[in-house]
């Protein structure tokens, strides 16, 4: 299977970061001690769990398991210029997938394996290049931090849960922010807009016997709608209501933004600047959050 894309060497974070993910990052910054009361608050013992559960229950993916997702890895790896973290299958009915950087240990990627079920090696890449996105901007300590809160909130004090609580809704804010940089980092990973706009597709409103008859047209154009509608006060308002809970934006909206950006000079800038690179499928070495 020989395929080539632009490998962008030398690609830094800032270069692809979305403008609410920088803003978000610095308005997180301004909070003194962040990192360290939610560690305090728990300990290491929630790292410690979210690690040993997910090597245990879980199939490490090399060159000689499961080597077609090695090569989708691998090859997402050079585009975007990183050292490949270890990737993991998951069985599990909930299509997912999700990042986790815990200090002193290697990065791991883990995929469910109903997401591998209902996407194409190209999308399964894109979602890859999405988590390998966390790892480029170094969202491991915010991503770390939003899930250790969420393990947290029924086994703290009083106290410590309405610390919790008022450091949730601002790391959800910022979370959802992020989805839209490491969407980018989909894009470049792929570096095809319809191949992440149909993951997006699919996760919507997909399943294995109806993914195949999404129309994706319909769904940007389903899309562009939202944006139209919510463009009132009353839309900006009832959209903030919907989305705020949230840890991700509305799959609508994401597609949205992956088709303006697919079409923006940075993106273009992007690609012009980097290197043709062909990988021939050949077996090659080389935070938690969800897709």
């Amino acid at each position: 299977m020989a395929s080539s894309k632009i490998s962008l060497i030398g690609l830094k974070a800032n270069s692809f970061r979305h403008p609410l993910d920088l803003e978000a990052t610095n308005s997180l910054k301004q909070l003194p001690g962040l990192d360290l009361i939610v560690r305090q608050l728990l300990g290491s013992v929630g790292e410690q769990f979210f690690y040993l559960d997910n090597i245990a229950s879980s199939v490490l993916v090399s060159d000689r398991q499961l080597p077609h997702l090695h090569d989708l890895l691998v090859e997402a790896c050079q585009v975007l210029d990183l050292e490949p973290p270890q990737l993991y299958v998951r069985q599990h009915p909930v299509p997912n997938a999700y990042t986790f950087a815990m200090r002193g240990k290697k990065p791991f990627v883990v995929l469910h394996t109903s997401l591998i079920e209902l996407l194409t090696p190209a999308e399964i890449q894109a979602v890859i290049g999405h988590e390998l996105g966390h790892l480029k901007c170094e969202h491991g300590v915010y991503l770390t931090l939003a899930n250790l809160i969420v393990l947290a909130a029924g086994q703290l004090s009083p106290l410590g849960a309405a610390i919790a609580q008022t450091l949730q809704n601002q790391i959800l804010q910022w979370v959802r922010c992020a989805e839209f940089t490491c969407d980018r980092a989909a894009l470049l990973a792929t570096q095809d807009p319809q191949v992440v706009s149909s993951v997006l597709m699919k996760l919507a409103g997909g399943s294995p016997t109806l993914a195949p008859k999404l129309n994706l047209d319909a769904f940007l154009e389903q899309a562009r709608a939202y944006d139209e509608s919510s463009n009132t006060e009353l839309g900006i308002l009832l959209k903030e209501a919907q989305t705020g809970q949230l840890t991700h934006p509305l799959p609508v909206l994401r597609a949205r933004e992956i088709d303006r950006w697919s079409s923006s000079k940075n993106y273009e800038s992007l690609l012009q600047n980097g290197k043709l690179c062909y990988n021939e499928g050949t077996k090659q070495k080389g935070e938690w959050r969800n897709w």
